[in-house]
């Protein structure tokens, strides 16, 4: 089974190289095209602002390495989060835009995500414009975006699906033993159920207890903002999400007033038109949110002046890599921006589940160096701003957080892996070793850990528990006793974190920033969003190149025949084998 799939592997890097070639010259002819067929980007009278909420919604664009890239799905036609924020607050005093289409197709993104989109469709409605949404179908995601407009129309043959909320979690434990490979666990904090699927079979009664509570919290707030959104009692749509109502048709969505009118697609775009003043014979006027915020570069603010930055720290804390919060790079950063004149105050944009527990601490110190500069540092909360995540976060002179965020996990754990069973019990291999001292080859992850290991990792992972809480009491200004009271690794979500003590306040990132700017006496628009990412021509080039997507493909094609068990199994040894051995991180959770 492995031999095949590294002769299948070989495979596809020869692929690789040959398509690569043929993208190289595939790029060159795409210069030539993009240059003739590309637009003037001018916004014209009457347009609207086309928001297709489909695929993954990432907060920022962040670049990625080619091998990364290659054998990722990626949407063009998707906005980040960012473009979209922007884009509608810039369209509520643009003229030339007369509304926003919401055109939902199943777009995933995480709760706090939607939230911000919610506040930030709700501030456009001030501005007196409309705000129409479509869909074939309403995924629950969507229909809570699609209820801040000022009517919803769905397909006569679609459904609106508000079904609450469930999240499952994968134990790998029955597929390791399977395998002969063992998973040696350290950890402090009953609550800290990240590693629970790589020792246990099913969930610990701390676990299952966390969750249901924020998983209540977090439906709270969607059953309600669903309510508000369409003039229903809360207790309604708490109702209607037991009856499977997806399975109604669409003349029930009437009834149940989830939707103001049924039309096709087709219809949906003459009504458009009709508002627009728009010929049948002609297209729309839609507009994405990265094509118009392209098209005024006005919206950018001289770094050279006095501002606030804007730093984006998204994804997991590594020590090294070219993606995540990576804490070298990070630190760097924060230092760039502690010594630049111009900078007069940071807003650090957390979305993170946390991560590297020694790169967290790197960039905790770093944040103090920025602060020792008597400039204020905020934070703002994203989905997540879990355990490494709000290690981070805890120094800072004030913490935002959305209702939904996840915060908290304060906790530590170690893995360091025994492939003993699989690699010397299953495969027949076996090693020799000469070392100088007894524990000169630890980690060994072809063998289990002795006691006195076992102990002294242990003893490690106290101590940077320790180090943890410390970190937080001293940030928070709470005593050593509450916060371990509150630590545990147990997860809250962004309402309780502010009951406890753990955040300050619930607000958006605009919200965050516009406060930092008044306490300095900035202008509102005097922010600098870091790092400055732009988009190589290059990978643009890959991005829109079939043969770039028949890399994908190719990448694909070298796990054929191998059963899923086995896929799931080496994609899980190659993640386990570039973590650090001790990490402060929440797994993410998959909310249906």
């Amino acid at each position: 089974m492995l031999k095949r799939f590294f002769i299948s592997m070989l495979g596809t890097i020869a692929g690789i190289w040959i398509s690569t070639i043929l993208v190289i010259f595939g790029g060159l002819m795409l210069i030539g095209v993009s240059a003739a067929s590309s637009d003037s980007g001018e916004i014209k009278k009457n347009s609207i602002l086309h928001l297709q909420l489909k695929g993954f919604v990432l907060e920022r664009y962040q670049p990625s390495s080619l091998f990364d890239l290659i054998g990722e799905s990626r949407d063009e036609s998707s906005a980040t989060l960012d473009e979209m924020l922007q884009a509608i607050r810039k369209a509520s005093d643009d003229k030339r835009i007369d509304g926003i289409y919401l055109d939902c197709r199943g777009a995933a993104m995480g709760m706090a995500t939607r939230e911000e989109l919610v506040d930030a469709l709700r501030s456009f409605k001030e501005s007196g414009k409309w705000i129409y949404a479509y869909a074939d179908n309403y995924t629950q995601g969507d229909y809570i975006l699609a209820s801040c407009a000022d009517s919803i129309f769905l397909n006569p043959a679609g459904a609106c699906d508000i079904h609450g909320i469930a999240t499952q979690t994968p134990f790998f434990t029955g597929l390791m033993d399977k395998l002969g490979v063992k998973m040696q666990i350290l950890k402090v904090g009953s609550f800290k159920s990240a590693v629970e699927p790589y020792f246990r079979t099913s969930m610990s009664d701390e676990s299952r207890l966390q969750t249901q509570v924020y998983i209540d919290s977090i439906w709270n707030y969607m059953s309600g903002a669903i309510a508000e959104g369409r003039g229903l009692k809360d207790s309604d749509i708490k109702a209607l999400a037991s009856q499977m109502i997806m399975t109604r048709p669409a003349s029930d969505m009437l009834e149940l007033r989830l939707a103001d009118s049924l039309c096709y697609r087709r219809g949906m775009e003459d009504f458009l038109r009709g508002l627009t003043d728009v010929d049948a014979d002609d297209d729309l006027r839609l507009v994405s949110p990265s094509s118009y915020m392209a098209s005024d570069i006005t919206m950018s603010f001289d770094s050279g002046k006095d501002h606030v930055a804007v730093l984006y720290a998204l994804g997991e804390i590594s020590d090294n890599g070219e993606s995540g919060i990576v804490g070298n790079k990070t630190v760097e950063q924060i230092i760039k921006l502690a010594d630049d004149d111009n900078v007069r105050g940071m807003v650090m944009r957390v979305n993170s589940p946390g991560g590297s527990a020694f790169a967290s601490e790197q960039i905790w110190e770093a944040l103090e160096y920025f602060k020792s500069k008597d400039k204020p540092l905020y934070v703002s909360m994203g989905d997540y701003a879990a355990s490494g995540g709000y290690y981070i976060s805890c120094g800072a002179d004030s913490i935002f957080a959305e209702a939904t965020t996840l915060t908290g996990s304060i906790g530590v754990f170690g893995m360091i892996p025994d492939f003993s069973g699989l690699v010397t019990g299953k495969l027949g291999v076996t090693f020799g070793s000469v070392a100088s001292n007894e524990n000169a080859a630890f980690p060994d992850v072809m063998k289990a850990m002795t006691p006195f290991q076992q102990e002294s990792m242990q003893r490690s992972v106290d101590e940077i528990y320790r180090t943890f809480t410390g970190r937080v009491a001293s940030g928070r200004g709470l005593a050593i006793e509450e916060v371990l009271k509150i630590a545990e690794g147990r997860v809250w979500v962004g309402t309780s974190a502010r009951e406890l003590g753990l955040v300050d306040g619930i607000a958006t990132l605009k919200q965050t920033v516009d406060a930092m700017t008044a306490e300095l006496g900035l202008d509102g628009n005097a922010y600098v969003q870091y790092p400055d990412i732009k988009r190589e021509f290059w990978e643009e080039m890959l991005l829109q190149s079939d043969a770039f997507r028949n890399i994908g493909a190719a990448k694909a094609g070298a796990t054929d025949g191998l059963d899923k068990e086995t896929l799931e199994m080496l994609l899980y040894v190659g993640r386990l084998r570039s973590m650090a051995p001790i990490q402060a991180r929440m797994e993410a959770i998959e909310i249906r």
